[in-house]
């Protein structure tokens, strides 16, 4: 079977593009709102990657569908920052609207990564 690294996943690679695209907006803000949304949402658009990379490094279609529900579990949360970031001025219309597309391209394919997976060995070839 061939083995694909996580870097060579679209998937992966979109939540990068999400999490670099936060980390240069919330680099701009002031040090309060740094500390205390910017850490969260940061925290949160990154951990979306770190999980699919270690689900897929754990060798098994158990770990990686369960890494990969994980994932989805933080773009959801990285949603809620930036509802909150928004409600409190900290990001423009502009900032929304390209945020927002990121994640509309980057859920459904959490959702169909997830299903590529499968929910047996035999189904996994990653």
């Amino acid at each position: 079977m061939a083995s694909k690294s996580f870097q060579e996943l679209r998937v992966y690679r979109l939540s990068e593009r999400l999490a670099d695209d936060i980390w240069k907006i919330v680099h701009c803000w002031d040090l309060f709102a740094k500390d205390t949304i910017g850490k969260q949402i940061v925290r949160s658009a990154d951990s979306v990657g770190a999980n699919i990379a270690e689900g897929l490094g754990r060798g098994s279609y158990q770990d990686n569908r369960r890494f990969v529900k994980i994932a989805r579990a933080s773009l959801n949360e990285t949603q809620h920052w930036l509802r909150r970031a928004y409600t409190r001025n900290l990001l423009t219309v502009q900032q929304v609207n390209e945020l927002t597309a990121i994640i509309n391209d980057l859920a459904p394919q959490l959702n169909s990564y997830l299903q590529s997976i499968g929910s047996s060995p035999k189904n996994y070839d990653q």
